[in-house]
């Protein structure tokens, strides 16, 4: 894939992956995360979650980061309003260091895998810190040739209890779990859908065509089974 295709396409969307604010706010509600707490928003991209976070703790102190530093900008200026509390830059969230009370994670711990990424980040935990992260899950049973195609380039996609097997497998207990199913996916392609039509609207290059092409196919996708293309979204801790 051409990346500068890609981050053309992405350029300025609200969010980079299925989620709404009621998500984010179960999950701290869950987590019981309150006041001052240190907060990380690992693979933050423009800083959707990010925001949600400093509104819903306004005595909090939020780090955001992102490997794609123009995220990281976008989450900064985002953020801007919220002052010094809140700050975002480009970085590896393997490295992580804290320590945090609460490390949130929207659909990113795949880069680096379930049970190695709370591996390494129960060393950036307070003693009583929660991780909350969604991945993506299959719902059981016979699954549409849609969900099939829309997950072929995630061949460890498991059902639930393989990634709370996972979870345990890095010595975490799991706290809470929500599918993330239908209208958060709505709201992460609907502007994707916008954006695409808002390219197309003036001549493209062929590699961005390619990536119009492909973000078109996973809308389609996704649209073909929208009751069942899912993340699951975990609150855990350390055991």
């Amino acid at each position: 894939m051409d990346l500068t295709a890609f981050f053309t396409l992405h350029k300025d969307l609200p969010r980079e992956g299925p989620g709404l604010p009621e998500d984010v706010r179960w999950a701290v509600e869950l987590a019981g995360t309150h006041g001052e707490a240190r907060i990380c928003d690992a693979g933050c991209g423009p800083g959707a979650d990010t925001v949600t976070l400093a509104e819903m703790l306004p005595e909090a102190w939020i780090d955001a980061l992102d490997l794609h530093a123009p995220f990281a900008e976008a989450t900064a200026a985002r953020c801007a309003r919220f002052g010094p509390r809140v700050k975002a830059w480009a970085g590896s969230m393997a490295e992580l260091t804290g320590p945090y009370d609460l490390i949130w994670c929207a659909g990113a711990m795949y880069f680096l895998g379930v049970t190695e990424a709370l591996s390494a980040w129960r060393k950036a935990l307070t003693r009583s810190g929660k991780v909350a992260f969604s991945e993506p899950v299959l719902l059981g049973g016979d699954e549409p040739q849609a969900v099939r195609d829309f997950w072929a380039d995630y061949p460890g996609i498991t059902e639930e209890a393989g990634i709370v097997e996972r979870v345990e497998q890095a010595g975490y207990r799991v706290l809470g779990r929500r599918l993330i199913i239908g209208e958060p996916w709505e709201a992460y392609y609907a502007p994707m859908e916008a954006r695409i039509a808002e390219l197309r609207a003036e001549p493209v290059s062929e590699a961005l065509e390619g990536v119009l092409a492909e973000g078109e196919a996973e809308i389609a996708q996704w649209r073909a089974a929208p009751e069942r293309i899912a993340y699951l979204l975990c609150v855990v801790a350390p055991a």
